[in-house]
């Protein structure tokens, strides 16, 4: 494994790799097994429309090791963004290796050039304590806000 690391805007050739990502995520971290044609269809989408997300991509040796989702939701009250990490995934022989650190760095950097995002905001599951702590070093912290969900 080589120690460089690059961080980048994910394109249309990164779908695959993405999707592959969230499905090992959620498999993972809720033991869900998403559809996988389902998710890719949703990231291609994406891909394809800048409004619904956009993805930043670890790369190591050409290859993507991990990737980062991010949505954004409108803020009128504060006349800003709100840019949500929806998904983080580091591949398992990259983890304790900075590569979120990296990730989440490189958006602070988009989101201080953009200049009207006012908040990063992100779920994690309860009992995910070290996305907690990891989330928690680089200056993020609980909200007081809980999360109400209706399942359609």
């Amino acid at each position: 494994m080589s120690s460089a690391i690059t961080i980048r805007p994910a394109n249309a050739a990164d779908a695959d790799a993405i999707a592959g990502f969230n499905v090992a995520l959620t498999l993972e971290s809720e033991n869900v097994r998403l559809d996988e044609a389902v998710v890719k269809a949703g990231v291609r989408a994406a891909l394809a429309d800048a409004s619904l997300a956009f993805y930043l991509i670890a790369e190591a040796d050409g290859a993507p090791v991990g990737h980062l989702t991010v949505t954004c939701e409108w803020l009128d009250w504060r006349d800003g963004w709100i840019w949500w990490v929806q998904s983080v995934y580091v591949k398992a022989g990259y983890r304790r290796r900075g590569i979120y650190r990296r990730l989440y760095g490189r958006l602070q950097e988009m989101a201080a050039q953009q200049g009207n995002v006012r908040y990063m905001r992100l779920h994690v599951m309860g009992n995910n304590t070290v996305a907690k702590q990891t989330y928690e070093s680089l200056g993020m912290a609980q909200s007081e806000y809980d999360l109400y969900q209706a399942n359609l």
